[in-house]
């Protein structure tokens, strides 16, 4: 690494690549936090249709009066279409940056360690996992500004930052285990071109990404068909109460495996990103899944998975 009294290493004993994952690592733990327990789920974790109304919340501890000023800082739940404008203008940010091996690019590359750029991830593995996180953000902003219903459902101000500071976090984690191996040539429009057959890991992963992707884009599309909120009867829901949440989580997974530097099973700095997800989404479908049942009845999900099959 070059020598840097300012950087990460010195100064904290990490360097960018652990920092990151610590951040998806604190942002899963604190939310598992807010979730387990009630006083913090009910304010600040629900939003839309399972947000609960303040006027049926019936704990009142001393410190209620400040939590509940706190969970008036909300937005608009429209807001969430941020997160994938976010998203893609960090993906082109960084393009522009790896192309030109420009002056940010450099300086994560000088708080990066000799063990993570030695242990690099392949050109042709960064430009096809940036490619897909890209394609990633431009789907979902399609969806949410095409879908989308005129809605006064909120979420805590918190919760948006967060969001926003993840969508930021995992276009840099699905290059910034290869910066070993960017640092080593100069990238040009070129290394776009496929001049090597697709190993095996791509040729089964990247389909599986599409699937994962379709299936997500079908979810989405058949919950804005919807007149109501009720119970869902397409086929990806039978089994599964949030089906699009789990091809979330395999689209991260397959990411992660796609990234692997070389040597390695799974990038380790998506999969932190992964485990957010995992978390993320887990509350919001195990919170689905009880606003269905107080809604619906115990029927309605009866028989099925929260959203991992076999496992939850």
């Amino acid at each position: 690494m070059a020598a840097n009294d300012l950087s990460l290493e010195t100064l904290l004993g990490i360097d960018i690549v652990d920092a990151i994952r610590m951040c998806f690592v604190f942002a899963a733990c604190t939310t598992l936090v807010f979730h387990s327990l009630p006083v913090l789920n009910n304010r600040f974790v629900n939003y839309g249709p399972r947000a609960l109304p303040p006027s049926q919340q019936k704990d009142k501890p001393a410190t209620a009066s400040f939590l509940d000023y706190l969970a008036t800082w909300r937005v608009p739940h429209r807001y969430f279409a941020h997160y994938y404008i976010v998203s893609l203008i960090s993906s082109a940010f960084w393009a522009s940056q790896l192309l030109a091996n420009g002056p940010v690019f450099q300086f994560f590359v000088s708080n990066t360690s000799d063990e993570h750029l030695h242990k690099s991830m392949t050109v042709h593995r960064v430009l096809l996992c940036s490619v897909l996180i890209a394609i990633q953000g431009g789907r979902r902003l399609y969806e949410s500004m095409v879908y989308s219903k005129p809605s006064s459902s909120t979420m805590w101000v918190v919760h948006w930052f967060v969001g926003l500071f993840f969508y930021v976090g995992i276009t840099v984690a699905v290059w910034v285990e290869g910066s070993g191996a960017i640092t080593s040539k100069t990238l040009t429009l070129d290394d776009f071109r496929i001049s090597v057959a697709p190993s095996l890991k791509t040729i089964f992963f990247f389909p599986l990404f599409l699937m994962a992707s379709g299936m997500q884009h079908d979810c989405h599309h058949y919950l804005a068909s919807l007149k109501e909120y009720t119970v869902p009867v397409h086929p990806l829901f039978f089994r599964i109460v949030s089906p699009h949440y789990t091809a979330e989580c395999v689209i991260y997974l397959t990411l992660a495996i796609l990234a692997a530097p070389e040597g390695e099973l799974v990038n380790k700095t998506v999969l932190c990103g992964l485990f957010y997800v995992v978390v993320n989404l887990g509350v919001t479908a195990r919170n689905s899944r009880l606003w269905y049942q107080t809604k619906f009845g115990e029927d309605s999900v009866r028989g099925k998975w929260t959203f991992l099959p076999g496992l939850y």
